[in-house]
């Protein structure tokens, strides 16, 4: 009976350690390609890079709220000093009782 709980620890104590270990694959998935598909691979990736630069740059805009607006933002308001000039001043009329 020792001798399993001794067994039931060990594993329970190796379990993360093995979970540790680097995953090391030293036979090779597939074969190596040939020339042929390497010039192949080449010439897909050249015509994929000169695509990618006639795509225009897109101008993003810096508004990260703009979908969630249904109006466009408002514009400031002018001054209310111009405002203020062309008004008339009032002044107040009458006598002060004392």
């Amino acid at each position: 009976m020792k001798l399993f709980r001794m067994a039931a620890v060990l594993a329970v104590l190796a379990g993360p350690a093995y979970a540790q270990m680097p995953n090391i694959n030293l036979m090779q998935d597939a074969p190596s390609k040939s020339p042929e598909e390497k010039a192949a691979d080449a010439e897909r990736e050249k015509v994929y890079k000169e695509t990618l630069k006639k795509i225009p740059d897109a101008k993003s805009s810096n508004d990260p709220w703009g979908g969630m607006r249904s109006d466009p933002p408002k514009q400031a308001a002018p001054k209310a000093s111009a405002a203020t000039t062309s008004a008339p001043k009032k002044t107040k009329t009458g006598t002060a009782a004392n």
